[in-house]
C-alpha cells in the first residue's frame, strides 16, 4: 500500500506495458475502449458477495505515476522502447469510471467497475485494479457473513498477523465496510478513521510473577474498565482473581481457547455471581461465521476474528476479471468486443446495471441491460452504477475515511434489501438471479 507519495504505477504485470508498446506500434493504442470488472460466479456456496476495494482503489490510481525511479528501472530490463518510455512519462488517466458503490452487493457477472478511455489508459490499470478489488471483496464477503451471523453482537478484526503486513491494513478496512466495529491494526485506524482496540496478550501475564501481578499491573494502566485475558491458566481462577482486583466495573474478559460455548455460559454465571453483572465477555480462538453462528445462544458480548477473516474464509480471492467489452474501429465506431474461450466465455457489449424489487422492498433480480438500459417496465428497480471519476477527475466523497463509513452504511441498507435466504450460512444458489437483458 506504501505512503500516499509512492507511485503505484509498478504494481502491475509486464505484460500490460508491453501490450501499450504495441498497440502504440499498430495505431490503435488510443482507440477509445471499455474494460469491465466482473466475477463470473460467486465463490462455491456463497449467496452473494460484497463490493469493497473502491476507495482504496481510486486513492492508489491519484499516485498511479511513472516518475524517474520507475521509468529508469523500465528502461534498464530492455524491453521498453524510447515511445512507450515516453508515453508512460505523461501517463495520466483521463477517462471515466462508473461503479457499484462501496459496500454494495453483487453478483455473478455483475459490471462492479466499468472503465471507459483510451485502450493505453485503461490496459496499464487492470492488474492494479484486479489486485485491489479482488482481495478486498473477498474479505468483505467474508466479514459480512460474519457480521450477520454475530447477528447485532460486534465483531472486530484482530488478523493482522496472519496475513502480509500491507494486506493486513486492507483487510480492516475491508471488514469495516461489512459491518465490523474496530480492528486492532493501528496503521489502518490511522489510514482509514477506524476505531482500535487491544490490550493484553499471554505473553505480558506469562511476563510476571504472577496473574495477579499481571492483572494489577494492566488494571493500573488502564483503569478497571480494562479487557483482562483469563485463560492463560485456570479460567475460573483468573475471573475471580479479575473481579477481586478490578471490582464491579471490569469492563471485560477475554477467552481465547476451549470450548467457548460451554466456557462463555459458566463465565457469565461466575462474574454475576460475583456481582459483575455489566462485565462483558468477549471470545476470539479461530473464529469463523459458522463458529459465531454456534455461539448464538451463549451470553458472548463481541467477537474478535482473525485468520479467517483476513482469508475470506475459504475464498481468499472474489475472483473477479477485467475484459474488454467495447472498443472502436478506426471509423470511431463502437464494436462490442468479447472471447470465446472454453469456460471464460463474456458477453460483448457495455453493460447498464440494474436491480429490481418487488411490492415490499425485497431484490428480485440482477438486470444488465446490454448497449443500453435494460426495461423494467412495471417493476420497482434501483440503478447500480454511480460516477467514480469523470474525464480524469475524483468526483467526492470515495475516498478517505468518509468513504468508509458511506460504505459500511451502503451494505447495511443493501444487506436488507435482499432475500432472507441471504442470511443462511448452509451453501446454496445466488439469491437472485443475474439476467441479461
Amino acid at each position: 500500500m506504501g505512503t500516499m507519495t509512492e507511485s503505484s504505477a509498478l504494481l502491475t504485470d509486464q505484460y500490460e506495458l508491453t501490450m501499450v508498446q504495441a498497440a502504440l506500434l499498430s495505431g490503435a493504442a488510443h482507440r477509445r475502449c471499455v474494460f469491465e470488472v466482473f466475477a463470473r460466479k460467486l465463490p462455491a456456496g456463497r449467496r452473494y458477495g460484497v463490493v469493497a476495494g473502491t476507495g482504496r482503489l481510486l486513492e492508489g490510481l491519484q499516485r498511479f505515476r511513472f516518475g524517474t525511479s520507475e521509468l529508469d528501472f523500465l528502461s534498464s530490463t530492455g524491453v521498453f522502447d524510447d515511445e512507450t518510455l515516453h508515453y508512460l512519462s505523461g501517463y495520466r488517466f483521463s477517462g471515466t469510471v462508473l461503479g457499484y458503490a462501496e459496500g454494495e452487493t453483487y453478483f455473478p457477472h455483475s459490471p462492479v467497475l466499468r472503465f471507459e478511455a483510451t485502450f493505453a489508459e485503461a490496459c496499464v490499470l487492470e492488474t492494479y485494479v484486479l489486485s485491489v478489488m479482488n482481495h478486498d471483496s473477498a474479505i468483505a464477503s467474508a466479514a459480512s457473513r460474519m457480521t450477520v451471523a454475530a447477528d447485532g453482537r460486534p465483531c472486530v478484526d484482530m488478523g493482522s498477523r496472519r496475513t502480509q503486513e500491507h494486506s493486513a491494513v486492507a483487510a480492516a478496512r475491508a471488514a469495516a465496510v461489512a459491518g465490523f466495529t474496530a480492528t486492532s491494526n493501528l496503521e489502518a485506524g490511522r489510514q482509514f478513521g477506524l476505531d482500535t482496540l487491544g490490550t493484553a496478550a499471554h505473553a505480558f501475564t506469562l511476563l510476571h510473577d504472577s496473574e495477579e501481578e499481571a492483572f494489577r499491573a494492566q488494571v493500573e494502566a488502564f483503569g478497571p474498565g480494562t479487557t483482562l485475558l483469563v485463560d492463560t491458566f485456570d479460567v475460573e481462577t483468573a475471573v475471580r482473581r479479575a473481579v477481586e482486583i478490578a471490582g464491579p466495573e471490569l469492563g471485560a474478559v477475554r477467552l481465547d481457547s476451549g470450548d467457548l460455548v460451554e466456557q462463555a455460559h459458566w463465565v457469565r454465571r461466575l462474574l454475576d455471581s460475583l456481582g459483575n453483572t455489566s462485565t462483558r465477555i468477549i471470545v476470539s480462538s479461530d473464529l469463523d461465521e459458522y463458529a459465531i453462528a454456534r455461539l448464538a445462544s451463549a451470553p458472548v458480548d463481541s467477537y474478535g476474528v482473525g485468520t479467517r477473516l483476513v482469508t475470506g474464509s475459504g475464498a481468499p480471492t472474489a475472483s473477479m476479471v477485467y475484459k474488454l467489452v467495447e472498443r472502436d474501429d478506426d471509423a470511431g465506431t463502437p464494436v462490442p468486443v468479447e472471447k470465446a474461450s472454453a469456460g471464460k466465455t463474456g458477453r460483448a457489449g457495455v453493460k447498464h446495471p440494474v436491480r429490481t424489487f418487488d411490492e415490499h422492498g425485497i431484490a428480485e433480480a440482477e438486470v444488465l441491460g446490454v448497449g443500453g438500459e435494460p426495461n423494467t417496465e412495471g417493476s420497482s428497480a434501483r440503478s447500480l452504477h454511480v460516477p467514480l471519476i469523470v474525464d480524469g477527475e475524483l468526483r467526492p466523497g470515495h475516498t478517505g475515511s468518509e468513504a468508509v463509513r458511506t460504505a459500511r452504511e451502503r451494505h447495511a441498507e443493501s444487506l436488507a434489501e435482499l432475500p432472507a435466504q441471504a442470511h443462511r450460512l448452509s451453501d446454496g444458489d445466488p439469491v437472485i438471479p443475474t439476467i441479461f437483458s
